[in-house]
């Protein structure tokens, strides 16, 4: 099947997932993502290099394993650009590329010689994607940042948590993850523009940024209502007050750190609920409509917590479901990854064959082209692994060539 993208090639600076989950997903749609790395530090820009966690007890730079996970199918070269050779062989193969893709603080590019004004006389119409921090411009632009200070900055951490305790934050990373999203998407779109105009741009992601446009209906929230996001009882992370419903909210069952979620959407679905609860309390026409049920709500989930703690949850989520409440098991990752037979049948997490650790299962994606559909069979390059080709099939230079490069320390 010939993949969707087949016809692009990416000379990829990226590390870590907020630049290299951007170009994991190109590769996995059939671009030739080529990443660039420092032999003389052996590519430890992105920390993942060699790092846990490691299928068995070998250890090296080449058996990281989600440095292999967040670079499968591409191919991996090293190249010293603290050579003015290392640079010639960077400008051939910018030449021949259509994307440059970096996640450095901003600036970097700009000091090895290799910023857009440099990349557009070495090929007039090339994209080149940055994905930092706070960008290229503002205040802002000398700061570095990792994924949790991004949250910070941006509000995302302040708007998560439990009642009157402090922030907890939306997950250790997830602006890494969904810093790769939008610069894949922005990739895209450039390349789109390329393709009716015949001009190249370059590609600005501030990473803070994109995590404030996730703030939207908190200020939203404020803006029309005048209601800020931290007030009495808010955040709340296992309730949701929007839409309106009562009981609405994650709840703990009977065995330790398991959880139901649970929404009635209207008295019927209440009824339904409360007739399996069974207490006299619950009776009380103050929980009979929505309105009351939504004033007394705190009252309310003291008694359908209390009830639910009696139950394991497989088998409360059973009983609810019989019934047409709608419900959910709060699933842990080993559940969805070993466990969940539809997460199974989609291929979310297929083997792909790594030369040095052998077959490792790495995460798929959520989506499938009927015609030009993604596959991952390739783990990702060992330091240096794809020299010999990209140097000598792609920029032409012979066996002999490529081995002096070597001893003089380019590659």
């Amino acid at each position: 099947m010939t993949k969707a993208l087949s016809n692009l090639r990416i000379c990829d600076f990226t590390g870590q997932l907020a630049g290299a989950g951007a170009t994991r997903h190109l590769a996995a749609f059939g671009a030739e993502v080529i990443r660039i790395e420092d032999p003389v530090n052996e590519g430890r820009w992105d920390i993942l290099r060699g790092n846990a966690p490691f299928v068995d007890e070998r250890r090296g730079i080449d058996l990281g394993g989600a440095f292999n996970n967040h670079n499968v199918e591409k191919k991996a070269i090293t190249l010293n650009l603290r050579t003015e050779k290392g640079k010639q062989l960077l400008t051939e193969l910018i030449a021949k590329s259509d994307v440059v893709s970096e996640n450095f603080s901003a600036g970097v590019m700009d000091r090895l010689g290799f910023g857009y004004e440099d990349l557009t006389k070495i090929k007039e119409d090339i994209i080149y994607v940055s994905n930092s921090g706070f960008g290229a411009s503002g205040p802002y632009k000398p700061f570095k940042t990792w994924g949790p200070i991004v949250q910070a900055v941006s509000g995302l951490t302040f708007s998560s948590g439990l009642p009157d305790q402090q922030s907890a934050g939306w997950g250790y990373s997830f602006m890494n993850h969904t810093g790769g999203y939008y610069m894949c998407i922005a990739i895209l779109a450039a390349l789109i523009h390329r393709r009716h105009t015949g001009s190249g741009q370059w590609v600005d992601l501030a990473c803070t940024e994109a995590a404030a446009s996730l703030t939207g209906p908190a200020i939203l929230d404020w803006s029309a209502n005048g209601r800020p996001m931290r007030r009495n009882g808010q955040p709340d992370s296992n309730h949701n007050d929007w839409p309106r419903m009562a009981p609405h909210g994650i709840y703990a069952t009977h065995m330790p750190d398991t959880w139901i979620a649970l929404a009635c959407r209207n008295d019927e679905d209440w009824t339904k609920l409360r007739n399996l609860i069974d207490e006299p309390a619950l009776y009380d026409q103050q929980f009979d409509g929505l309105d009351g049920r939504i004033e007394k709500q705190t009252e309310l989930d003291k008694h359908v917590s209390r009830w639910i703690q009696h139950y394991d949850q497989q088998a409360l989520y059973q009983l609810m479901l019989d019934q047409g409440i709608p419900c959910a098991p709060v699933r842990t990752p080993q559940q969805r990854v070993d466990q969940d037979p539809n997460t199974e049948n989609w291929g979310l997490w297929p083997t792909v064959k790594h030369s040095q650790m052998g077959q490792v299962r790495v995460d798929g994606l959520p989506v499938h082209l009927s015609e030009t559909d993604w596959y991952l069979e390739n783990g990702a390059g060992c330091l240096g692994e794809h020299n010999e080709e990209i140097y000598g099939e792609i920029l032409g230079y012979n066996s002999q060539q490529i081995n002096s490069f070597k001893d003089q320390g380019v590659i």
